[in-house]
């Protein structure tokens, strides 16, 4: 892995060619077989001191120095340094706000502390609130996936790197009596992947504006090694979820391994009729994926590489409708977690997503010259046509219908989307009811609902967007980047539901960036016609924006568009596309 300060550093490649050179020969092939891939450390100051305290005799003196850049380098000299003193009894505590949601961990460089070793309470957390909690039952704080509350000792005039988790806020507590330390540094270790924003979106209204990059840096902080759910909690490849940040991916950054390598890892421990991830609908969320990244990138070679399991899970999925077209899906049926109570709304959602499955099963078997597959998987699509199950007023269930063609859109969305506004959203499948709005003609709606529910986070204080979100919780509800004030909600400790309760709510999960694709897709107006972005359409819907510009990463290259809406109300547009795209307007 690469090591920056503040943003500049040597090559992967470089560094692994002189490591190699250096080792013994037996090691040699260990370090060819190290992935070589675009993975950054960049070490960041904190921004902010938020909260302070020393008790019963207690002292922290020139906290503020810890907010200077550092080089990470202890020196003897020791002026400017912070300094933490705590007598016999006393405690000495302190909160740093890094300014933005991080993955990682922190640095500590001390001085020459008068009481060489230092040992100290480290607590991280996504909000301030959760980084000032103890880890108990009751308010959900946990040390699950990543340890966020843990003890350390620092060394004398040294160095310490610690830590692996999601975070903004990182407490420290000096506990131990008779401490005298003396720090000069802590700094976020902050890992993500070196890769340019190919894609952009920008108009006239920066809440949008805001809404689309933080679902694309949700995403890139969650591009680790494999890709994640959350960089807190849920450090997993749930293979379902992956949908709305594959989408994310291929609109911001194009092509990255990280995709392939989690969409093969799955694969790989999942053989047939195992379901991926226990649960039924991700293993068909495995065939839309590979059919939406191989719209977008074009490597039919690496189609071709899943065309025996590909086959064999469409096959069996066709064991799986009965004799009326119903789907009877087995293993853990289900959607996303709020839609679970809800299991008619579930079953008509698991009827639409089987209908894709086949469709894109029949696109994805035509581009590998099999005929027999797709005759097989269009015969099974015309079988679940006929069966048409009722929405149960699910937004998620209605929406996947509408996509699926197994409901009128505009039907849809008069009777269920756009009831109650952004009521019973979830940023899971919230990306799928506004594509079913779109498809219902009804952009603006989508727009306000964006705004609306997804900006609602951004009024919090968020930098990343959530594991779930319910528009309700706004209520008197404090930001998450201060400390709670008295009268007011701690929306992080006081909500969430299911398996993501209290503190064990992640604030970032990549599932929830699906307006960014959306923005890119339906306001900026890229559709991907034929696979390798060889033909797209642009066909901008503004709804009541002015005017939007923006980028679109292509296999050839990027696409700059600008849409501007007259006095008239007619949108000109100044497209540039790369050589080798063709673009329909």
């Amino acid at each position: 892995m690469k090591r920056l300060i503040f943003m500049i550093g040597l090559g992967w490649a470089s560094l692994a060619g002189q490591a190699q050179s250096l080792l013994p020969p037996a090691w040699g092939n260990e370090v060819e077989n190290v992935a070589h891939s675009s993975r950054t450390v960049a070490y960041l100051a904190p921004t902010r001191i938020l909260w302070q305290e020393a008790v019963d005799g207690a002292s922290i003196q020139g906290i503020d120095n810890l907010l200077k850049p550092g080089n990470g380098q202890a020196e003897l000299v020791q002026g400017n340094m912070c300094r933490i003193q705590t007598g016999e009894k006393g405690r000495a505590s302190f909160l740093l706000d890094f300014g933005r949601e991080l993955q990682g961990g922190i640095q500590l460089v001390t001085g020459a502390s008068p009481s060489r070793e230092g040992k100290i309470r480290i607590r991280f957390g996504e909000s301030a609130s959760e980084a000032m909690h103890d880890i108990t039952p009751e308010n959900g704080s946990t040390n699950d996936h990543a340890i966020r509350d843990f003890h350390l000792t620092l060394p004398w005039l040294g160095v310490a790197e610690t830590g692996n988790s999601g975070f903004r806020f990182v407490r420290i507590d000096v506990e131990e009596p008779n401490t005298d330390l003396l720090l000069k540094e802590v700094r976020a270790t902050f890992g993500f992947r070196n890769i340019p924003y190919r894609g952009s979106f920008r108009s006239d209204n920066q809440r949008l504006n805001d809404i689309w990059m933080t679902g694309a840096y949700t995403v890139h902080l969650n591009m680790q090694e494999y890709i994640w759910d959350g960089v807190k909690r849920d450090r997993l490849v749930w293979i379902g979820d992956l949908h709305p940040e594959v989408m994310t991916v291929s609109t911001v950054f194009g092509y990255n391994e990280v995709i392939p390598k989690s969409l093969d890892l799955i694969r790989d421990m999942t053989p047939v009729p195992e379901w991926m991830n226990g649960i039924s609908s991700y293993s068909i969320w495995w065939l839309l994926i590979h059919r939406d990244w191989y719209y977008y990138q074009g490597d039919l070679n690496y189609l071709r590489e899943q065309k025996t399991y590909l086959t064999t899970l469409l096959n069996h999925l066709m064991t799986k409708i009965d004799e009326k077209g119903k789907e009877t899906l087995d293993g853990n049926r289900f959607l996303d977690w709020p839609s679970s109570t809800n299991p008619k709304g579930v079953d008509a959602g698991l009827q639409a997503l089987m209908l894709m499955a086949m469709n894109a099963g029949a696109e994805m078997a035509l581009a590998l010259d099999d005929a027999s597959l797709a005759i097989r998987c269009q015969e099974a699509a015309k079988k679940l046509s006929r069966y048409v199950p009722h929405h149960n007023q699910s937004k998620q269930g209605a929406a996947l219908m509408a996509i699926a063609g197994l409901m009128d859109a505009k039907k849809a969305d008069k009777e269920v989307l756009s009831v109650g506004g952004s009521k019973n959203y979830s940023t899971f499948y919230g990306y799928y009811m506004l594509e079913a709005l779109a498809k219902a003609g009804n952009y603006q709606e989508a727009l306000d609902r964006i705004s609306e529910y997804w900006g609602a986070m951004l009024d919090l204080g968020a930098t990343t967007f959530w594991e779930d979100f319910n528009i309700e919780w706004t209520k008197n509800a404090a930001r998450i980047d201060e400390l709670v004030p008295e009268g007011k909600v701690d929306v992080h400790q006081s909500y969430g539901d299911y398996c993501y309760k209290g503190f064990r709510h992640s604030l970032c999960h990549g599932w929830a960036s699906g307006p960014t694709a959306w923005l890119s897709r339906y306001v900026l107006g890229v559709q991907v016609l034929e696979p390798g972005c060889k033909k797209v359409r642009i066909e901008p819907h503004l709804g009541n924006l002015k005017w939007v510009e923006g980028t679109f990463p292509t296999p050839h290259g990027d696409i700059r568009i600008r849409h501007e809406k007259g006095a008239d109300g007619q949108v000109k547009s100044d497209i540039q596309a790369p050589e080798g795209v063709e673009v329909i307007r």
